[in-house]
């Protein structure tokens, strides 16, 4: 299986979008290199590239802007190592020494509002819940929330799957999970947090961006990928 697209925000892998970051990305290529008993100029030359182009001054371009490797130049990389797709996913999201999880739980993102499936924290809790396959999430307490509606086009659609971790950081432009204490759950982008609230940017432009006061928000979760 190749990567098909690398995008800031997120691959596209056989279809399905996993959302990591510009720093996941490179550190999965770092940690994969220490594996092999390579340095990173190594492993580029293995892959047939230029010994600079996994450099660290090649990760920022000039203007201080995130570059991404190119997805030629991943899929050359786990062609040439021999990596499965799930043991690079695995290195994206921690340290590699993780065994990485195959199944998650999975519930309707409706019934996410529901008392009685999250603790107070967004860790999944009690009973209902199915399962799905999930090859590569390192996060125990990751879920699946399964999209309804149409609150979330274009990037998410009626029937699509995300799956969530809720021990992650999330950061300014992460695509989140928020169930706020009145039991409403959304999935947002996080545009801006303050010491007083978030500031939530739609998927779908007929939805207004909101500001949640961080009083009335029980917890976040980051999107780690969605199936499309």
């Amino acid at each position: 299986m190749r990567f098909n697209a690398a995008l800031p925000g997120g691959v596209i892998i056989g279809g399905v979008k996993f959302m990591f970051t510009h720093e996941d990305v490179w550190r999965a290529i770092d940690l994969l290199a220490r594996k092999k008993g390579l340095s990173t100029s190594a492993l580029a030359r293995r892959a047939g590239l230029d010994a600079t182009s996994f450099n660290k001054s090649k990760r920022i371009t000039p203007k201080g802007r995130p570059r991404w490797p190119s997805s030629e130049s991943l899929a050359k990389v786990l062609d040439c190592t021999n990596t499965p797709l799930e043991d690079f996913t695995a290195l994206m999201t921690s340290n590699g020494r993780t065994r990485p999880r195959t199944r998650v739980p999975l519930i309707g993102l409706a019934r996410a509002g529901a008392g009685g499936y999250f603790d107070d924290g967004g860790f999944p809790a009690g009973s209902g819940w199915d399962d799905i396959d999930c090859p590569g999430v390192m996060d125990e307490n990751a879920y699946a929330l399964k999209i309804t509606g149409d609150s979330m086009e274009p990037v998410y659609r009626q029937g699509d799957i995300i799956v969530v971790s809720p021990n992650s950081e999330v950061r300014r432009g992460d695509r989140i999970v928020v169930r706020l204490r009145d039991g409403e759950v959304m999935a947002k982008i996080l545009a801006r947090r303050t010491a007083r609230f978030l500031e939530l940017a739609s998927f779908n432009p007929d939805h207004p961006p909101r500001t949640e006061p961080l009083k009335n928000i029980l917890w976040t979760a980051r999107i780690l990928w969605a199936s499309q």
